[in-house]
């Protein structure tokens, strides 16, 4: 029986996309391999949002390439945002004559005729398709409480800094009805939860008031349940989505929403269509209708002339929201994009300096914030249990561990906070 295995790069959006690719292998009779070493068909399933992605990538095609040179018959292919970019897939052919497919983000459902096509000889490369086509793949998804739901494809911000509109072309959203068609099938056979992707959930449709009717939509089935969504872009997030989200237990109480920086000199450098006022009024509205949300959110330091009044407005910024979880990321140039032109480019000692003090900032706030939930009891979702050790997560995204054994593995139970240390919550099954 022939193998297969996928090295997955980068976000949900490309995890749920190497459970389509898995679909497709599995429909064509592979399996499941555990390592590279065992597979017949080896793909690497990219990332080019930050440079640490396709370093990985390279480093791990050094490895795949003896493989390859001691059984010539392995299949190797690549796919994803990298290949995507202008250049890229013509580099890779030349640096890595080995690899036999090269395809990109709008064709991953052609997997099965490249394949057929290898095995009569031929060496792949295709990157572009038809931009508007969405196309339904099988999927195969891993065993457990959570499954991922494609709503939309692409991006229309153009954000200055970041590559995805050129990699994964403009906004396409799935129909409604195939949505709700998917996630019901999903419920029905015991997930638990269900997280929407897309580049821009709250642009679904065409914008408001689309994304909320469909997290409505998504409401009415029977069973305990919960759906989560990402990711939200702040100029995008409305009213209706918040009220949507206050209607129902069965929509988590949680937002990831990425600020990005707290100077709006830099949010304006960064094409990203808000101030922080704007930003921290939508918060306000969030809270006014869910007044437990968990809130995180992204920050970039060091983006290019970001001076050190413009890096204290994002810890301005940070300390009046208090996030719950804040993800941190120093300024990458990507090639292609408007950002990598600009003058000004910030040095790497003054980026470390900057975002080692924002997060021990949020570390901090994290701590004092922990310390608020003890005594609280939350609703969890116990996504494993390891040496007697429940892991799981709370409707507003608190991560929770607890005393449990397997039974509890994939179930809603309900936890009491007893200890907060150093950032982490400890809790008992009540």
């Amino acid at each position: 029986m022939k193998k297969f295995f996928i090295n997955t790069y980068g976000c949900q959006m490309n995890v749920h996309e190497s459970e389509k690719l898995a679909g497709i292998l599995h429909q064509r009779g592979y399996v499941q391999a555990n390592s590279n070493e065992d597979a017949d068909v080896i793909l690497l399933n990219t990332c080019c949002i930050r440079e640490t992605a396709e370093t990985r990538v390279l480093g791990n095609l050094g490895i795949i390439k003896k493989i390859k040179e001691k059984r010539p018959e392995v299949i190797v292919g690549i796919c994803g945002c990298m290949p995507q970019k202008p250049g890229s897939a013509q580099m890779l052919r030349k640096r890595c004559p080995f690899i036999n497919i090269i395809f990109g983000t709008h064709n991953m459902y052609r997997l099965g005729e490249y394949l057929d096509r290898v095995e009569r000889g031929e060496k792949v490369l295709e990157i572009w398709d038809s931009e508007g086509k969405i196309e339904t793949s099988p999927i195969l998804r891993e065993q457990g409480a959570h499954a991922w739901v494609n709503i939309m494809y692409g991006c229309d911000n153009f954000c200055s800094y970041c590559i995805v509109p050129y990699v994964r072309g403009r906004e396409r959203s799935r129909d409604f009805n195939e949505i709700v068609t998917e996630v019901r099938a999903l419920v029905e056979s015991g997930y638990k939860e269900i997280t929407l992707l897309g580049q821009n959930v709250n642009s679904y449709g065409g914008g408001s008031p689309q994304f909320g009717k469909l997290l409505r939509a998504l409401t009415a089935f029977d069973g305990e349940y919960r759906i989560k969504f990402m990711t939200s872009h702040p100029k995008d997030f409305t009213e209706d989505v918040a009220e949507a989200m206050a209607s129902s237990e069965k929509i988590a109480n949680y937002v990831h929403l990425p600020v990005q920086a707290g100077s709006d000199r830099i949010l304006k450098l960064m094409n990203r269509k808000y101030t922080s006022a704007e930003y921290l009024e939508k918060i306000k509205i969030i809270r006014s209708f869910i007044p437990d949300v968990g809130i995180s959110s992204d920050i970039m330091i060091g983006f290019p002339t970001e001076t050190e009044e413009d890096y204290l407005c994002s810890e301005e910024l940070v300390k009046e929201v208090k996030y719950n979880n804040l993800f941190t990321f120093i300024y990458s140039r990507r090639s292609g994009t408007v950002a990598d032109k600009m003058d000004g480019q910030v040095d790497i000692a003054t980026k470390t300096d900057r975002i080692e003090r924002l997060i021990k900032l949020q570390f901090e706030i994290g701590n004092e914030l922990a310390k608020s939930y003890v005594g609280n009891k939350y609703r969890v979702l116990c996504g494993d249990v390891v040496d007697g050790v429940g892991y799981g997560k709370s409707s507003c995204d608190k991560s929770i561990s607890f005393a449990a054994d397997e039974s509890k593995k994939g179930k809603f139970i309900d936890v009491k906070i007893i200890q907060a240390k150093n950032n982490k919550l400890i809790g008992e099954i009540c």
